[in-house]
């Protein structure tokens, strides 16, 4: 396809997609002539990745390349590919995805500190959970119990379990999603697209939830 169709069919302007292969964020295309090319399905499918990292996720450009070159390295492996995708791991400016050795860290990286670290640990040890060292997704839940703490609320990981088993149910229900996707970065567009953007819904679900059953429990009308 020539890069009018690309613009058209992924929802970018032909000047970004120039500046993208550029920057090497997207291949160039087969090359037709001095100042024209042919693109395929693939430089499609990434960069309608591209575009979710950058206006969904709102990843800076640089950081939308180190992503995309840990996915390279990691087009067989969905898990650690949705992973970095989705922010669930770090990503090394070198492009590389974080070591799953058990390699021990620099002393004090990523640590948290206080018995809130050790409440989240003892929440991800009783659903079974099984994670990479130090996920971002931990350290705010940790920052959460400090906080609640530090304000007074008696709250630990107990409190927070019946929650985790409600999330458990909707991390299976956003992966059942993606079944039937069989192309790995089709299918990390569509977790962040699923994840990002379904997170402001699931709030205010919650939200009206709250103001049902409090009417029902509280309203003297």
């Amino acid at each position: 396809m020539r890069i009018s169709e690309l613009s058209r069919r992924s929802g970018v302007s032909i000047p970004t997609i120039k500046y993208y292969l550029r920057d090497g964020l997207l291949p160039p295309g087969h090359a037709t002539a001095a100042n024209q090319a042919d693109y395929n399905e693939d430089h499609l499918r990434r960069l309608r990745l591209i575009r979710s990292l950058i206006g969904v996720r709102g990843l800076s450009v640089s950081a939308t390349k180190d992503v995309l070159a840990a996915v390279d390295e990691q087009q067989g492996d969905m898990h650690l590919l949705l992973g970095l995708v989705l922010g669930a791991l770090p990503v090394e400016r070198s492009g590389r995805p974080p070591r799953r050795d058990g390699a021990e860290e620099p002393a004090g990286a990523g640590a948290a500190a206080g018995d809130a670290a050790e409440d989240v640990a003892a929440l991800t040890a009783e659903m079974g959970w099984k994670t990479s060292p130090n996920p971002p997704a931990a350290q705010v839940v940790t920052e959460t119990l400090e906080t609640l703490r530090a304000l007074g609320m008696d709250y630990d990981w107990r409190s927070l379990l019946p929650y985790a088993h409600l999330a458990d149910r909707a991390a299976r229900l956003d992966l059942d999603q993606l079944e039937g996707t069989g192309d790995p970065l089709q299918q990390a567009e569509r977790a962040i697209l699923l994840t990002v953007l379904l997170e402001p819904a699931l709030l205010a679900l919650r939200r009206l939830a709250q103001e049902h059953h409090s009417a029902q429990r509280f309203s003297n009308g």
